[in-house]
């Protein structure tokens, strides 16, 4: 599994990479999926670029990748995004169209609350475990671990040196994971390392302008479609 992670949090002056408006981001998600994406994750952004859980904003964002791509589409709930815990679990109750998934970070504040009112509503959770958090420890006591589509394992570590290192101490905290899939992540200089292991490990991992701008070689990538068929190039090179 590849899924591509169309945006994030940065802004237009990151990179010529990130997609901003609606019908960028369904032109994005068309050229991932075409270059090798299976999966999309995205941040539903407010035309001022704020992240957001705006029933209207979801509504428009997801409407716009599914009129170009027939794959899973989910969304972020991070705090930034809502920072008050019972406003999150408000807003996800107000949503009118719903996406395929939605990750949830186990270390932030209302994630139990959270997560179980995306599962009443039959979104797919994705259930985000950071390094360096208790996430992990959490969601391993959560009586709701086993309910949860995947683990998205998230690697803090932006080292290159020390990423997948901390890769692999993640995945002995995450352990077994109550049985549910891993797919495995690192952002900036620690992505294309954690990448590299998440293939030799036969897990699902993520890729994307979320996550990294830049190519295996240093080059800055020109669009999520140039990193995920830098991705899958990676995966043929492990393969062989």
């Amino acid at each position: 599994m590849i899924q591509v992670c169309l945006n994030g949090r940065r802004g237009a002056d990151a990179s010529a990479a990130v997609p901003l408006s609606p019908e960028a981001l369904a032109r994005s998600a068309a050229e991932a999926v075409a270059a090798g994406a299976t999966d999309i994750h995205v941040h539903p952004r407010t035309p001022c670029g704020q992240d957001t859980l705006s029933p209207r904003v979801v509504a428009a964002t997801l409407t716009a990748i599914r009129a170009a791509v027939r794959v899973p589409v989910g969304v972020t709930t991070g705090a930034w995004a809502e920072p008050d815990p019972r406003r999150r679990v408000e807003r996800v109750r107000e949503w009118t169209v719903l996406p395929d998934h939605a990750s949830v970070n186990w270390h932030e504040p209302g994630a139990e609350e959270l997560a179980a009112a995306l599962l009443e509503r039959g979104v797919g959770v994705e259930a985000g475990l950071w390094s360096g958090t208790e996430g992990h420890r959490l969601f391993r006591r959560s009586p709701l671990a086993p309910r949860v589509l995947r683990v998205l394992a998230e690697v803090t570590d932006t080292d290159p040196a020390t990423a997948t290192g901390s890769a692999r101490l993640l995945l002995a905290e995450v352990g077994t994971a109550h049985g549910r899939p891993v797919l495995l992540h690192g952002e900036e200089g620690g992505a294309w390392p954690v990448a590299a292991l998440a293939f030799r490990l036969g897990l699902g991992m993520r890729i994307g302008a979320e996550d990294v701008t830049v190519l295996p070689d240093g080059r800055p990538a020109r669009s999520n479609a140039e990193l995920v068929a830098a991705a899958v190039r990676l995966r043929q090179e492990g393969a062989t």
